[in-house]
């Protein structure tokens, strides 16, 4: 095995295969070396995140679907039964398809795959440790760390993996909990909350904050809880969890106001702890290399360059969105930069997505935030309930809210609670990298009847001409 190469990447995620793939593609000689004991590649997204959790919402969505609505559609049957070994192993052979997927792709581009821990040992030098306890010395005339992140602890409470899990651990409990508390109320909590809602769980969410979803439209959140309790989930906001004490058959979870005030104790069999992710940068020899991190243990770069010569970072070890999509591009644009073209992500325009039932999605600027920067804007609405394919479909949750500047029309932000919304978000963000008016959506021609139009009635809306609500 090659042990020079132009790059090496550390991590096997999407920040780190897809920079390999596109340094193949370039023509460089590339190695990515990943540490999953697993054996796999695709890091956490594709092993135990995003693939995983998106093959539970969707198998559990068609379970409780078939178990309020098909009678209503006209569809009959009986004996409807859970089958959970087999939902789960359906999500692990989607896993295995996936990650088998990514040795293709590095046999195609020519990227040498080293399963092991990178460390940084020297200019240009990563010493890889293997799981039988032997080293590969390898060089490069250029390093990328792509080593992504991990569950963030909550402090006082030890995560088991049984009783008391983190998303991992909630990806695979081997009977449906009765009642499970999540720990947390941003996107990963909702969303693995919502897959055992739906299964047969009582859910309650713990969240220190006033409100679910920071950092989305405040506006969206409000409507999103409101749908979320319509479907069973309760809140506990403005609350946050003091410690979890393990009894034979039940878990005691203390918790208390945010503020101050009298504690109380909940009872449950699981607790998911999903309270956010911080940067995996430990034992990756960044002192030695003079590669600076910040208070929080993200690494400081200047669009990809780490403070040392040579050694660049993409993806959720560095600052931005801790998104697969943001790697990915990180990654593009890290690879082009080394190989002498020109490379950049603008983060603006990163969409995010909560892959619930009904979805959120939204990208740009929030109403709130145009209002803390004083920017003049416009608004225009347009609910599903008035969307004629949604309410064929009898899915009539949610809204589209567009956000332009009150001079230019330029859209500033979108905002989407509603079915497919992860989908309907990618024609903005093609409009938005254009510099698109509100305008240029609303008279542009969309299929009928398709959810589409909800997104082009709101952008109507934004000059006072919606035309169907």
């Amino acid at each position: 095995m090659a042990s020079s190469f132009d790059i090496v990447v550390i991590g096997g995620g999407p920040g780190g295969y897809n920079a390999a793939i596109r340094a193949g593609q370039l023509g460089l000689s590339v190695a990515c070396v990943e540490m999953r004991s697993t054996q796999k590649f695709g890091g956490t997204c594709l092993n135990v995140g995003c693939i995983p959790s998106k093959a539970l919402l969707h198998a559990s969505e068609l379970y409780e679907e078939a178990l309020q609505n098909f009678e209503g559609l006209g569809i009959k049957f009986s004996g409807l039964k859970l089958d959970l070994p087999q939902m789960l192993k359906q999500k692990d052979d989607a896993v295995e398809g996936l990650t088998t997927g990514i040795e293709y792709l590095f046999k195609k581009n020519k990227v040498t795959g080293i399963l092991g821990r990178g460390e940084i040992t020297g200019k240009g030098k990563v010493t890889v440790h293997k799981e039988d306890g032997s080293t590969q010395e390898l060089t490069a005339k250029d390093i990328i760390i792509a080593t992504g992140s991990e569950v963030m602890p909550l402090p006082g409470v030890e995560i088991d993996e049984e009783r008391i899990v983190s998303s991992t651990g909630a990806l695979s409990l081997p009977a449906v909990p009765k009642h499970m508390i999540v720990v947390g109320g941003g996107i990963i909590g909702l969303e693995l909350g919502s897959v055992w809602r739906r299964l047969g769980a009582k859910v309650t969410v713990v969240e220190f904050l006033d409100r679910i979803i920071p950092g989305m439209d405040g506006e969206v959140a409000k409507q999103f809880m409101r749908i979320l309790k319509k479907q069973g989930m309760d809140f506990k906001l403005g609350h946050k969890v003091t410690g979890v004490e393990k009894l034979k058959t039940k878990l005691k979870v203390s918790i208390e106001p945010a503020k101050g005030g009298d504690a109380e104790t909940i009872d449950c069999d699981t607790v998911l702890v999903s309270i956010g992710r911080r940067p995996y940068t430990q034992s990756l020899g960044l002192e030695n290399a003079g590669v600076q991190t910040d208070k929080r243990g993200f690494i400081e770069t200047d669009h990809f360059r780490t403070s040392a010569e040579g050694i660049w970072a993409v993806g959720d070890c560095i600052q931005g969105p801790m998104l697969a999509h943001k790697a990915e591009d990180d990654a593009v644009a890290c690879v082009e930069l080394i190989a002498g073209k020109a490379g950049h992500v603008n983060y603006d325009l990163v969409p995010g997505v909560i892959y619930s039932a009904p979805e959120v999605a939204s990208v740009g600027k929030t109403e709130e935030e145009l209002k803390e920067a004083g920017i003049a804007y416009k608004t225009g609405k347009f609910p599903f309930m008035a969307n004629s394919r949604a309410k064929t479909n009898h899915d009539t949750d949610g809204f589209v809210k567009v956000l332009a500047h009150k001079e230019t029309d330029e859209v500033l932000g979108v905002h989407i609670i509603g079915t497919g919304a992860g989908e309907l978000i990618a024609e903005v963000c093609v409009a938005m990298e254009f510099g698109a008016a509100s305008e240029d959506i609303a008279r542009t021609c969309h299929a009928h009847p398709t959810r589409s139009e909800a997104v082009r009635q709101a952008a109507m809306g934004v000059e006072g001409w919606t035309m169907q609500a």
